[in-house]
């Protein structure tokens, strides 16, 4: 008789999760440069420019790729392990309190389910990584910066981590974990997320803005409005 041909691995469901207003309820970006304002390490004038940034992405009117290459410049010369052991601790302190309940138990349900969990985020990887190992998901996609001798450049690595760019860093995931994306799940609250709602088997809107709402609507997706967390202790988590 022959040898017998080894079956193949079946492939397996993933399960995607934007970040803010879908597993948090405000915008990470916003929350750290309030941080790094308050510490002294952004003027005035860069906060208020953050959040002018914020209000045109919202609306559409924001060349995300542009912005992120200028905003990354702050960080020229930071020491990495230092920016994110101070990340850690302020994501300990401010993000976990923002997280939307009902989230985290649609992440437990996809990893008790051995899903390949994932948070693809915009957002850079010492904003992500603190908030994916608190809920235990085991992987992160995010926009990435150039280190050199363990510091940032001040550069950020193409693409970015937005609308296309997004399925681009997907794709060494999907490839490497065996994916099957016509029975994984994405879970999101932006229009900007189009390309990747629509690469899934299973869109999954989540407190969406108004013109993903209309889309979602239109395409007969399931839409999931979170109530938000109830207010952190005074006292916090010090």
């Amino acid at each position: 008789m022959g040898a017998s041909v080894p079956a193949r691995p079946r492939p397996r469901v993933g399960a995607f999760f934007d970040m803010d207003k879908t597993l948090i309820c405000e915008n990470s970006g916003s929350l750290y440069m309030q941080h790094r304002y308050e510490k002294g390490e952004l003027s005035a004038v860069e906060l208020a420019k953050g959040a002018v940034a914020y209000l045109r992405y919202k609306v559409g009117m924001l060349d995300i790729r542009a912005w992120t290459a200028g905003m990354v410049e702050q960080f020229r010369g930071e020491s990495e392990e230092l920016l994110e052991d101070e990340a850690r601790e302020w994501c300990r302190d401010v993000v976990i309190d923002k997280l939307y309940p009902e989230a985290v138990e649609i992440v437990r349900w996809h990893l008790d389910q051995d899903h390949v969990v994932a948070i693809v985020s915009g957002s850079m990887r010492f904003v992500v990584e603190p908030l994916a190992e608190h809920l235990s998901i085991p992987h992160i996609l995010y926009t990435r910066m150039e280190v050199a001798g363990g510091r940032f450049t001040g550069r950020v690595i193409d693409p970015v981590c937005f609308e296309e760019g997004k399925i681009h860093w997907l794709r060494e995931l999907v490839d490497e974990q065996r994916i099957e994306l016509a029975k994984s799940f994405f879970y999101t609250d932006s229009i900007t997320d189009l390309p990747l709602l629509e690469l899934v088997g299973h869109p999954v809107v989540t407190n969406p803005d108004p013109r993903l709402y209309r889309e979602a609507v239109r395409r007969g997706w399931p839409v999931r409005l979170f109530e938000p967390p109830d207010p952190a202790p005074e006292t916090g988590r010090r």
